[in-house]
C-alpha cells in the first residue's frame, strides 16, 4: 500500500502546548492552501479522490474542503493524535518535570498525563493501516493526519518498531509536509 499522508496545518495559538487530542481551530487561508495542493497531487498522479481524515477539526476541516470538491471524505478516530490524557491542552510549563522525566524514562509504556502510550499508538496505526490494506480496492491511500501518527506510520513503515527512548522518536514532520509511505501488513 501506498500512504500519502499530509500532516496536518498548525493550528491557531498551539505554540507551548501539548496537543493531542485538544482540538483547536486553524486559520482557513491555511487549510484551504493544503486542500488545493492535495488536490493538485491527486490529479496530477491520477489517484483516487477519497481523503481520511481525523476527527480533529485541524485535519477534518481540510476533509470538509475536498468534499465539496468532489472528493469523498472518510473520518477515522484511528488516525487521531497521541491522548495526552491531563496533559492535553497544557502548556508545556505547566507540567510537571518530574512527570515528563517519567514519560521520557519509560518512553513507549508511560501514558502521559494518563492518557495513550506509545504501544497503543503503534497498535492503533498498525490496526488502521491493515484495515487500510485489506479494505481498500486501491494500494493508494490519501489521509491528512498528525505529527505522533505519522512519526508512528514512518517508524513501522521503516521497520524501526517502538523507540527505545525519547531521543529514539524522530523530530515531527512539517506542517502542511507530505509523507509518502510504502507499507506492507506483513512487516507490521
Amino acid at each position: 500500500m501506498e500512504l500519502y499522508i499530509w500532516r496536518h496545518p498548525k493550528p491557531l495559538q498551539a505554540a507551548g502546548v501539548c496537543l493531542g487530542h485538544t482540538d483547536m481551530g486553524v486559520d482557513q487561508r491555511k487549510l484551504r492552501r493544503l486542500a488545493n495542493h492535495i488536490q493538485r497531487f491527486t490529479r496530477r498522479h491520477g489517484l483516487p479522490k477519497v481523503i481520511w481524515v481525523s476527527p480533529l477539526q485541524r485535519s477534518l476541516d481540510v476533509g470538509r474542503i475536498l468534499a465539496k470538491r468532489g472528493f469523498r471524505c472518510e473520518v477515522a478516530p484511528a488516525l487521531a493524535e497521541l491522548n495526552f490524557g491531563d496533559w492535553d491542552g497544557k502548556p508545556w510549563q505547566h507540567i510537571a518535570k518530574q512527570d515528563i522525566d517519567a514519560w521520557c524514562d519509560n518512553f513507549s509504556a508511560y501514558a502521559p498525563g494518563g492518557g495513550e502510550n506509545l504501544q497503543q499508538l503503534f497498535a492503533r496505526v498498525a490496526s488502521w493501516i491493515t484495515q487500510q490494506d485489506n479494505a481498500s480496492p486501491s494500494t493508494h491511500v490519501l489521509a491528512v493526519g498528525h505529527a505522533g501518527w505519522i512519526n508512528a506510520a514512518i517508524q513501522l513503515a521503516n521497520k524501526r518498531g517502538l523507540p527505545k527512548s525519547a531521543a529514539d522518536w524522530p523530530r515531527p514532520v512539517a506542517y502542511r509536509q507530505l509523507s509518502q509511505l510504502t507499507i506492507s501488513t506483513a512487516q507490521l
